[in-house]
């Protein structure tokens, strides 16, 4: 029987294999938890218009994919038709939503992934203009606390060459095993898209216009979620990273098909 969710895997698996291996054969990833090069710009930033972190697929859509998630969701759910607005839709949301938060912004303290870094070695560092590196305590990235030369004065070493005038920055996880949020992230939107827009494609399903629409957005955040994918795949975080990313987006989704298991 056919089943949009093993195929929406495959797709997915297959991106992140091809993508992986093609940045390793030809050195084209970042390893995004080396404090030494992460705050550079990639390597290939002059040749490869996706290598760049300011692209507007990075910054306007991969960045704040689960708002695009939550939107496609949203018109997709209520254009339905009134038999598949059900509650195990709107839990399965509530719990991608849930673990996404657990993952990136809070889980009792740190996000897991802040969590995993420290546990795997990871360092809080700050990246000054010059290029130099200050370690910080911890706590400074736990909350994600703002360090300023002036007011902290006494976390930068004496004999360190600081900007003139007050200069602030946000100190980073780094030196650990850094988890691809980004991969983590478009998988879990990838396949939680797919469960949801397999609904429209029922026998019984009817798209008046409205809903036609939002099956088109819908398929649109998949379409370029997938690539997005790719593009990340192949220029950054290592293998390693991308893999655990991967099975991390695949756990989650997994989480929520547990209401049509209750």
């Amino acid at each position: 029987m056919f089943d949009s969710r093993l195929v929406a895997l495959t797709i997915t698996t297959t991106v992140v294999v091809v993508g992986t291996i093609y940045s390793v054969a030809y050195d084209t990833y970042l390893d995004t938890s080396n404090p030494l090069i992460t705050s550079q710009p990639h390597h290939l930033h002059q040749t490869d218009y996706f290598a760049s972190k300011t692209n507007p697929l990075n910054v306007y859509f991969t960045k704040k994919l689960w708002a695009w998630t939550t939107v496609s969701f949203l018109c997709h759910f209520f254009t339905s038709d009134r038999v598949f607005r059900t509650r195990k839709r709107v839990l399965q949301y509530l719990i991608a939503t849930a673990v996404w938060l657990a993952f990136t912004s809070w889980f009792f303290g740190p996000p897991v992934f802040d969590r995993l870094t420290a546990s795997t070695g990871g360092e809080c560092t700050l990246h000054l203009p010059s290029g130099a590196v200050v370690s910080v305590p911890s706590q400074y990235c736990h909350t994600r606390s703002t360090i300023s030369t002036v007011q902290d004065a006494a976390l930068f070493p004496a004999s360190l060459l600081l900007p003139e005038g007050e200069w602030t920055g946000v100190p980073r996880l780094r030196r650990g095993h850094d988890v691809s949020g980004h991969i983590f992230l478009l998988t879990l939107s990838t396949l939680f898209l797919v469960d949801q827009l397999k609904h429209s494609f029922s026998p019984d399903a009817r798209w008046p216009p409205l809903h036609t629409w939002a099956v088109a957005l819908g398929c649109a955040v998949t379409c370029t979620s997938v690539f997005a994918t790719y593009t990340t795949s192949i220029y950054f975080h290592t293998p390693l990273e991308k893999f655990t990313g991967y099975i991390m987006g695949v756990l989650a989704f997994g989480l929520t098909q547990l209401p049509y298991y209750t």
